[in-house]
């Protein structure tokens, strides 16, 4: 009795194991397969990551997918507060942040980045049958639009004066004087710029080249250099099989990787 008790006992035991190393298999095997790439931003900077109808979408979102599918990971774009969004990755709430995030000496004390993945900067507009103005050098007492209190403002006095320098609340509101008449010249954002011309609000256009530049790229932990490789060699993939031209071209009219 007592050894077929023990048959039966061994018997189960095997069984058990090998449930348990299939199920280990499994388990193994489904956290490969499914391995997210959480990438952070604030879900407020339109035209490059926002809500539309309760879901995150924008420029930034999409390039997280397509560097997620690259890495052979899931995309999951998580927002988080602009002003706690470092703290956030440093402290591994996410595993990078891909929100329009420039590349600054204060914050590489505290995190990496990636290659640029975007270029801005301050550009000029103007009306796009403005023929007078094509340059920096041609706004000398011309009357610019600037956003009060923003640095565009001392580039704007910079080049005309203070006497020609007009604030305004927005950005658009400026640019939809460029029409009218009202300006002679608006300085904001280059993308900012760059989305009113792809939706046709206004007719306007860049001039010359940017004021200053912008290098905006992905921020990831110190310690994860590994992860900071991956993203640099899927972004060198998009950028040569046209995946990111495409996606540039969707939500800008061009290739905003490319400094004029």
């Amino acid at each position: 009795m007592k050894k077929k008790w023990y048959g039966v006992l061994l018997s189960s035991m095997v069984a058990g194991t090998m449930f348990l190393s299939a199920c280990g298999a499994d388990k193994t095997s489904n956290q490969a397969s499914s391995k997210e790439f959480h990438y952070a931003m604030s879900g407020l900077y339109k035209p490059f990551n926002f809500k539309e109808d309760g879901k995150l979408t924008g420029f930034d979102v999409e390039i997280g997918k397509a560097l997620s599918d690259k890495m052979g990971m899931k995309a999951v774009p998580v927002t988080n507060p602009w002003e706690t969004i470092v703290q956030g990755l440093v402290s591994n709430k996410y595993d990078a942040i891909l929100g329009s995030m420039t590349i600054t000496d204060e914050r590489l004390k505290v995190v990496d980045f990636s290659n640029p993945y975007y270029i801005s900067g301050s550009q000029i507009f103007v009306a796009d049958n403005n023929k007078e103005i094509k340059s920096a050098e041609d706004l000398k007492g011309k009357k610019i639009g600037v956003v009060k209190a923003s640095p565009y403002k001392d580039l704007a006095i910079k080049y005309t004066g203070k006497e020609n320098v007009v604030d305004y609340d927005s950005d658009l509101t400026a640019i939809m004087d460029l029409p009218t008449g009202r300006l002679d010249a608006v300085i904001t954002d280059q993308m900012v710029g760059f989305r009113v011309i792809k939706e046709g609000k206004a007719k306007i256009k860049d001039v010359g080249t940017p004021l200053t530049h912008d290098n905006q790229a992905i921020a990831v932990r110190k310690d994860d250099k590994e992860l900071e490789k991956k993203i640099n060699k899927a972004l060198d993939e998009i950028i040569k099989d046209g995946t990111y031209e495409k996606i540039s071209q969707k939500w800008f009219g061009r290739n905003i990787l490319e400094e004029k």
